[in-house]
């Protein structure tokens, strides 16, 4: 429902789905990011009759811009060397999804689309964690570039730690990251710990609550009602954006945790996002129709309480042990969430005007090593973000051994901290030290090489 003029107005439909399969994208035979992750989910929809409910409408995908990929990253050289159309198509997928609920179409969307996304970083040399470019992260700014939404909210439910969408918003306070996992010391990236809560000027908005593996529908909700559901009380956010993955799933083969088809639909219901996009899932058959079915009758505002899957052999009962992590994360991190202005303050003193870290990124499909430092430039005016430089060094990309130095420019940047980041970016390049001189213009989508 939405009010307008002193008006409520109901959407026509409750929820939009956009699906891309992307039959002509893959990134190797055989592998688990595979177009019957979509097929198979279709099918089980078809087959219910959800297509001809009137709560749902169906979307085509469209085509992002580069534009509206570089707002989110920098491509080393350039990002439309690093993507194929799938990807366009990915990212344009999930901002149909948005102009569908902003424009007041349908109250809700999910776009079930791939290429993923939330492994991507804000500085791409190539694939990593399935992924090239942050669909997600995309779509947050085409909303703000697009909608002016300020307070966004992204709730990660997918069983990897999202490094990605975390690198890309570490230094926003305006976007709430929060993320559930199992445990980066027993899966992939290997990240996603409390103690990665935003830098300074942010600290307290990148929330991270790794689980232990086996964690259940139990733990699951416990974690949700225990913490969750305050953070986002308290954050008021202006949309929430669901980075659905599925793969905590009993089922699936690249992890070991026990949810259900029924948690994932309770968690959806009581979330309530405005719009969700597909992540991870790779229980191709036996989970991922019966996930996606009892998402989308969740946020269509259906009945799914009768949507399970054919064969339960494989849950297993919770270890206690992962109730008490659970409300080991509820105390930690609801004290480091609740006590981050202050925290943020103490931060802010001692650092000055500059914070600085070092980051070892690994390219796992593409065995690309990269070395990475990050400094944020903090302003002495309220109304002005600063901006941050990256300098990144990577070794055995498609394009052989190569360096940037990047600036960014930040959304609310003043003109004197405008002209300060040019400087920087004009002095890096006058010293001769990298291959590329780039500068990303948040607001704009534009990356300039100088």
């Amino acid at each position: 429902m939405f009010l307008v003029a002193g008006e409520l107005l109901m959407a026509k439909n409750t929820l939009g789905l956009v699906f891309f399969p992307a039959f002509d994208w893959m990134i190797s035979p055989g592998h688990p990011e595979r177009q019957e992750r979509l097929l198979y989910t279709r099918d089980q929809l078809e087959e219910e009759g959800l297509f001809d409910c009137e709560e749902i409408k169906e979307y085509r995908p469209r085509l992002a811009e580069i534009e509206d990929l570089q707002r989110a990253h920098v491509g080393v050289p350039a990002i439309a060397r690093l993507i194929t159309p799938a990807h366009l198509t990915s990212a344009g997928g999930c901002l149909v999804a948005a102009d569908a609920v902003m424009q007041r179409e349908v109250q809700r969307a999910f776009a079930l689309v791939r290429p993923p996304g939330h492994h991507a970083m804000r500085v791409v040399h190539g694939i990593r964690g399935f992924c090239t470019i942050n669909i997600e992260a995309i779509m947050v700014e085409y909303l703000r570039s697009r909608y002016n939404i300020r307070r966004i909210a992204v709730v990660d439910t997918d069983v990897h730690h999202g490094d990605g969408s975390q690198d890309v918003f570490y230094h926003d306070p305006d976007t709430l990251y929060i993320s559930f996992h199992q445990d980066g010391r027993t899966l992939y990236p290997g990240t996603g710990f409390p103690n990665e809560a935003g830098s300074p000027a942010a600290w307290g908005t990148n929330i991270n609550l790794p689980l232990l593996p086996g964690t259940g529908d139990e733990g699951l909700h416990r974690l949700y009602d225990g913490l969750i559901t305050h953070i986002l009380e308290d954050f008021q956010p202006e949309l929430i954006i669901n980075s659905a993955g599925q793969d905590n799933h009993f089922s699936d083969p690249l992890a070991s945790m026990q949810v259900t088809a029924q948690g994932y639909a309770r968690l959806a219901d009581k979330l309530q996002a405005d719009i969700a996009v597909l992540e991870g899932g790779y229980s191709i058959e036996s989970a991922l129709p019966y996930v996606n079915t009892g998402i989308i009758l969740a946020m269509a505002g259906m009945d799914y309480s009768k949507v399970v899957e054919p064969d339960l052999r494989g849950l297993r009962p919770q270890d206690e042990r992962c109730n008490k992590r659970v409300d080991q994360l509820i105390a930690e991190v609801g004290d480091l969430y609740f006590n981050r202005e202050r925290t943020s303050k103490e931060l802010l003193a001692k650092c000055g005007n500059i914070w600085q870290r070092s980051k070892h990124i690994y390219y796992d499909e593409e065995g690309i090593r990269e070395e990475q430092v990050e400094s944020v430039h903090y302003c002495e005016r309220k109304a002005c973000r600063g901006y941050f430089t990256l300098q990144t060094a990577a070794e055995g990309t498609r394009f052989g051994d190569q360096s940037a130095f990047i600036t960014c420019l930040t959304r609310e940047i003043c003109p004197h901290c405008r002209q300060k980041a040019y400087d920087a970016a004009l002095a890096e390049k006058k010293r001769g030290r990298w291959q590329y001189v780039l500068v990303q213009d948040i607001a704009t989508g534009t990356v300039e090489n100088l």
